[in-house]
């Protein structure tokens, strides 16, 4: 279970003496972002928001097999529900599933080969027919290159995982949402967002001068704005659509895609159960169903942009929408269909 910290102090005081800190250390960043910006948030969370039997919803998450995908997936599988496992590699995926079985008890876990960055793979994938609804769907799969690679279809593989595999895939299973009840739509974005502005050609910049790290925050910060968009399309009326950054978390990702960092921060950064607790609160919490369309970190909105610098103007937020939706090959009247 994703457990909160427990403290002798009166809670009225505890609550006081969190909001004044957060107050004079969130702005610091590196002190929210890390384990102790955690600990200090967490004073705040609902003590019961994470008590909810799952047993009979249906969840879906990719990037499943390890770090945050596989906290994630952990903690739904505690609460009793039928969680799907989106894996690219198939072995690494049921050695996943194992594992969650084995620590939870629930056989209810399943695992499904796909690499979200392949287009032609989303296309031909056949769900198996038990997956006839979803109910939860992570955004969770992701890569840090060091060098510029491209999918099968040609497109940056950081821009094709993060955003048009994702979207191509949201398209995929849109009528399974849409039978499902009580449904979330969550994405995973990074903290590392708010150092960049939305540049829609940059997001397919494989040049010489490509920047793995860059590309990864850019990714991020259109992902924002995608979901942002999602959230008042038609189709996807009465469906949370959520966006969340998990701070700093200790994951083999970080740990192989950005060693330097690693090494320096490894000491504070977060367990990946501590980075998935915002991704499983947006997923279970009852009282978050209407609050759909906003940004999240340690389960409390927050404002998009650090920086004024960063703005992008609403020219360039639909042209984000209009090539992602072009990219993936999806046909934007989809999202337009009212739901019956």
């Amino acid at each position: 279970m994703i457990n909160q910290p427990q403290t002798n102090t009166p809670g009225w005081i505890s609550q006081k003496l969190a909001s004044l800190s957060n107050v004079l250390l969130d702005p610091t960043i590196v002190l929210s972002f890390d384990r102790t910006g955690y600990w200090r948030h967490s004073r705040q969370f609902g003590t019961k928001d994470l008590d909810v039997d799952l047993k009979g919803r249906v969840c879906v998450v990719t990037g499943a097999n390890s770090g945050i995908g596989f906290a994630t997936s952990v903690a739904l599988a505690q609460r009793g529900a039928d969680v799907w496992l989106v894996c690219r590699n198939n072995q690494r995926g049921h050695e996943a599933r194992d594992r969650i079985q084995s620590q939870t008890g629930n056989h209810r876990v399943f695992v499904v080969q796909l690499d979200v960055s392949d287009l032609a793979a989303i296309s031909a994938m056949q769900w198996p027919d038990a997956l006839d609804r979803v109910d939860v769907l992570v955004h969770n799969a992701g890569v840090l290159l060091k060098e510029p690679e491209h999918n099968r279809q040609g497109l940056e593989l950081t821009l094709a995982t993060h955003l048009v595999g994702p979207l191509a895939l949201t398209g995929q299973l849109l009528s399974r949402l849409q039978q499902g009840t009580d449904q979330r739509l969550i994405w995973v974005s990074s903290g590392g967002m708010y150092t960049q502005r939305l540049d829609v050609d940059e997001l397919s910049d494989s040049s010489s001068k490509f920047d793995g790290v860059r590309a990864y925050a850019r990714a991020k910060r259109a992902m924002v704005v995608l979901a942002e968009f999602l959230a008042v399309q038609p189709a996807l009326k009465g469906i949370g659509v959520y966006c969340m950054h998990p701070g700093w978390v200790n994951t083999p990702g970080v740990k192989h895609s950005i060693p330097t960092f690693w090494r320096i921060t490894r000491s504070i950064l977060r367990t990946p159960e501590q980075g998935a607790d915002t991704v499983v609160w947006l997923a279970v919490a009852r009282t978050i169903q209407k609050s759909t369309g906003y940004f999240w970190f340690d389960r409390q909105r927050r404002q998009t942009h650090l920086l004024s610098k960063t703005q992008e103007t609403p020219a360039e937020r639909v042209k984000l929408w209009r090539c992602l939706n072009e990219w993936s090959g999806v046909d934007e009247k989809i999202w337009n269909a009212k739901r019956i």
